[in-house]
């Protein structure tokens, strides 16, 4: 851990580690669905290929379809910018099964590491507040995310955090790509034909 920012894999493990049946997981595009592979790829991750900006509304009808689970949208802030409006819905709709969580490493990490507007002062926890989601976590450091993890097994209420990770590039770990296969293991594990 560098200044105030988590490795992201080891966070992306903390996370999912002992995660049971009932979490749901999201992968947003990239960086997150990579490192939630290596965490340990799980029937239960519906990884995303090419749906830029897209995770946390799958996330969302994820959630109201499926009330009795709890659904975690782990996704980076590249893709969290492009689907700012999704905020917005997720705020009217407020599902008490739906942790929104956004690795933000300050880059635009698919395309060559760029700055992210969140280092030139976009707050995704203002906007995410802002959009009526309580509580909003600022995760910066071990503890906070071990509580993060702990609210992940018995979600009660619709959540935003932000976890400040490090800008750093791990050797890719990628999960399955046939999005037949993705959709159908994913459908299976939570029985629906």
């Amino acid at each position: 851990m560098s200044q105030g920012r988590l490795e992201r894999r080891a966070a992306m493990a903390t996370l999912l580690e002992g995660r049971g049946d009932d979490l749901l997981v999201v992968p947003g595009l990239g960086s997150t669905a990579w490192d939630a592979a290596a965490a340990g790829d799980n029937d239960r991750n519906f990884y995303l290929w090419g749906a830029m900006g897209g995770a946390a509304m799958i996330g969302l009808g994820l959630a109201l379809a499926q009330p009795d689970k709890c659904v975690a949208v782990i996704t980076g802030d590249g893709e969290m910018l492009m689907g700012l409006g999704a905020l917005a819905t997720i705020g009217i709709q407020r599902p008490g099964n739906l942790a929104v969580i956004v690795f933000d490493n300050g880059v635009y990490g698919e395309t060559g590491m760029q700055p992210s507007h969140t280092q030139s002062g976009v707050d995704l926890l203002k906007v995410a507040g802002a959009c009526g989601i309580d509580p909003c976590l600022d995760v910066r450091d071990e503890a906070a995310l071990a509580d993060l993890a702990r609210r992940l097994k018995g979600l009660h209420t619709t959540l935003f955090a932000r976890v400040l990770i490090e800008a750093a590039e791990p050797p890719r770990v990628l999960p399955e790509r046939d999005g037949i296969v993705l959709k159908q293991r994913f459908r299976k594990a939570i029985g629906v034909n």
